[in-house]
């Protein structure tokens, strides 16, 4: 509330007019008032039961009120709304104004205890996790067998909320990470890509029209993978970026720009708190990764390794290589790379192998099903 009132009072100064309170903070004072409000009437009934002993310790009426009321639903907008506050919150934070708020204004302050907004952003996703808890261990406290049965679907209920709201999250942070994503990777035509392929003019449009940056807006999609290495490419070593998806492969060459394309400062670039701190920096200085070649599926990527013996000319070390198969099995494309440590190595192969398992044995389950007839009949 300290960073949150602050705001306020400054935008009511005419400062940082720009920021937006409620992607910032969401329905942070409904929820305030929510939260206290429940906390005061369920201490209240506490001191009720020690005042007069022989009253019953009745809870059964607050946890219907506010169970089944707005108590999880209040929490759930705020935690739906988290990541995207992140995301926000650390655009933010690039700028100077916006640093001397946080750092003099707020965080200075006794009762922030040295504690960051993001630190304390997060204090909510934690506060409704802990009430299946509280729920228990009135479960466990209560005599009555109709409270008790009430209290267990009580919890029940709740923490299937707190299970939707998790699949939520992540739903909405692989969002936000794709949508990133598009705007990072630069698909180039096939004629820019391969100068072997002529195309006239005239017929370019037509061929834009089918872009391949569709590829990356699919919802069920997902990033297992990424990081920076080297690709021997002839004589020289090209920086090149990975990224494995639990479906095909894709290599991207490093460009750095002093300006993110549309001239905007690199600075003030949004960035998605999921992505790996490499590429996170990479995207603040402006870079992007232009599709080196066409996806790689995995049931079409050969994974080896490469002995350091048979790379000494190229002075390679930590090498592996991955060839690209058509569905002839035939090899169109071949990538001889080169990670930073031997570790790095052995991480990249093993989480490539494990997604190409992961899909084949994902992928034949579904042929089983679809081919799964029931038996035929005798006479046939």
């Amino acid at each position: 509330k300290i960073f949150m009132n602050t705001l306020k009072y400054l935008q009511s100064n005419e400062f940082f007019l720009d920021v937006d309170l409620w992607r910032l903070f969401a329905n942070l004072e409904e929820l305030n008032k929510i939260s206290l409000n429940f906390l005061n009437t369920f201490f209240e009934t506490v001191k009720e039961h020690v005042s007069k002993s022989d009253s019953p310790m009745d809870f059964s009426s607050i946890l219907r009120k506010f169970f089944q009321g707005d108590l999880c639903q209040t929490h759930q907008m705020y935690c739906l709304n988290y990541t995207s506050a992140v995301f926000y919150l650390e655009n933010l934070r690039q700028r100077e104004d916006f640093g001397i708020y946080l750092k003099q204004w707020c965080e200075q302050n006794k009762q922030c205890k040295r504690l960051h907004l993001p630190e304390l952003l997060v204090a909510p996703l934690h506060r409704l996790t802990r009430y299946p808890l509280l729920l228990n261990n009135i479960w466990k406290r209560s005599t009555d067998e109709i409270e008790k049965g009430f209290i267990c679907s009580l919890k029940e209920k709740v923490e299937k909320s707190i299970r939707d709201l998790e699949g939520k999250v992540k739903w909405l942070d692989n969002f936000q990470k794709f949508r990133q994503l598009q705007e990072v990777i630069i698909w180039p035509q096939v004629w820019d890509r391969d100068k072997r392929f002529f195309v006239p003019e005239c017929l370019k449009q037509s061929l834009r029209e089918n872009s391949s940056e569709n590829i990356l807006s699919s919802v069920n999609r997902f990033l297992l993978h990424e990081g920076r290495l080297t690709l021997a490419e002839g004589t020289r070593l090209l920086d090149v970026y990975l990224f494995l998806f639990d479906d095909f492969l894709l290599i991207t060459k490093i460009k750095r720009n002093k300006k993110k394309h549309g001239g905007s400062d690199p600075g003030l670039i949004p960035v998605c708190p999921s992505l790996a701190p490499e590429l996170q920096s990479f995207i603040r200085e402006g870079g992007i990764c232009t599709v080196l070649d066409q996806p790689i599926p995995l049931d079409r990527l050969i994974l080896k390794n490469v002995d350091p013996v048979h790379v000494t000319v190229f002075s390679l070390r930590n090498a592996f290589l991955i060839q690209h198969e058509n569905r002839y099995r035939q090899c169109i494309a071949v990538f001889l790379l080169q990670a930073q440590t031997e570790t790095a190595k052995k991480t990249w192969m093993s989480q490539i192998e494990t997604a190409i398992s992961n899909y084949i044995t994902q992928h034949e389950t579904k042929k089983s099903n679809v081919f799964c007839f029931p038996a035929e009949s005798s006479e046939i």
